[in-house]
């Protein structure tokens, strides 16, 4: 059995993603599972491949469990942690949001871990994203 995870993808143009994931735990939990592929982005208006994200906003419910969003890279760096049962709005877009300091490896990506996760535990979140090229 797994966890039953959703990823939609409610706005994807030029300059934003808006993203919104859930999970339903069988209690395994989640490792390192991508839920934001850059790559999969629609490029933009010049055809440039998005190749980052800048994280401006994160709203958050989750039940039991802890989730923790990084970014992808040879060691996975984290800007997110939630605790159980939190139920978070975060408006970032005052400072510009958070950019991505994966460095070495660095993806572009954003994968979630979940821990202390039981049978039944949940979470929803949305992240509003503003795209970037190379």
């Amino acid at each position: 059995m797994a966890d039953a995870v959703t990823s939609q993808t409610l706005v994807d143009n030029d300059r934003t993603a808006i993203m919104k994931f859930t999970n339903i735990s069988d209690g395994t939990g989640e490792s390192a599972v991508l839920k934001v592929d850059v790559s999969a982005l629609l490029p933009s208006a010049s055809g440039k491949t998005c190749t980052r994200v800048t994280v401006t906003k994160i709203y958050i419910a989750n039940h039991g469990m802890e989730v923790r969003m990084l970014f992808d890279a040879t060691t996975d760096v984290p800007f997110y942690l939630s605790s159980p049962g939190a139920t978070q709005t975060l408006d970032m877009t005052g400072f510009g949001g958070i950019t991505n300091n994966g460095g070495t490896g660095s993806t572009g990506d954003i994968v979630f871990s979940t821990a202390d996760a039981s049978s039944g535990d949940t979470y929803w979140c949305i992240l509003e994203m503003v795209k970037g090229y190379n």
